[in-house]
């Protein structure tokens, strides 16, 4: 049986880095308002652990999106498929990553795709073109998490 997973990045400021990476993939960000007020009324948790980002509720220091098609709990906000989940620490970027994320875009639309995200934030490390792939870019998040673009 094939196990569920989602990929958790490392931030400094994680409600700010969903945005940009919903954005940039055409994800939702997700809303646990739902579940915060009914933790709250609960007094299951404090409002110590609750911030506001756009107009809602979320845990701070956390901040998930999801694929749109996929399945999501109603309640909770939190996707059931395509999921990347942000999460504050207290330590900067230091080195390369040894994961990253291969943003996919259309037939022939490789440069628009990399002006789109340039306009969200990114940054252009440098163009390769070699491998399987062919041409690509090596690009860089808001937070300098390099991902590439083909």
């Amino acid at each position: 049986m094939a196990l569920h997973w989602k990929l958790v990045i490392d931030a400094e400021d994680a409600p700010a880095l969903a945005d940009f990476w919903a954005a940039a993939l055409e994800y939702e960000v997700e809303d646990p308002s739902a579940l915060i007020d009914h933790l709250l009324a609960a007094g299951t948790i404090g409002e110590d652990v609750v911030t506001e980002h756009n107009g809602r509720r979320i845990f701070r220091g956390y901040a998930g999106i999801r694929h749109p098609e996929d399945p999501f709990d109603e309640v909770s906000g939190i996707g059931r498929g395509r999921r990347l989940l942000f999460q504050d620490v207290p330590e900067g970027k230091t080195a390369k990553n040894r994961l990253h994320i291969d943003v996919h875009g259309g037939p022939g639309g490789l440069d628009a795709l990399v002006a789109r995200l340039e306009t969200l934030g990114a940054t252009r490390l440098r163009e390769v073109n070699e491998g399987p792939v062919g041409h690509w870019w090596v690009m860089r998040d808001p937070e300098g998490n390099e991902f590439c673009v083909n």
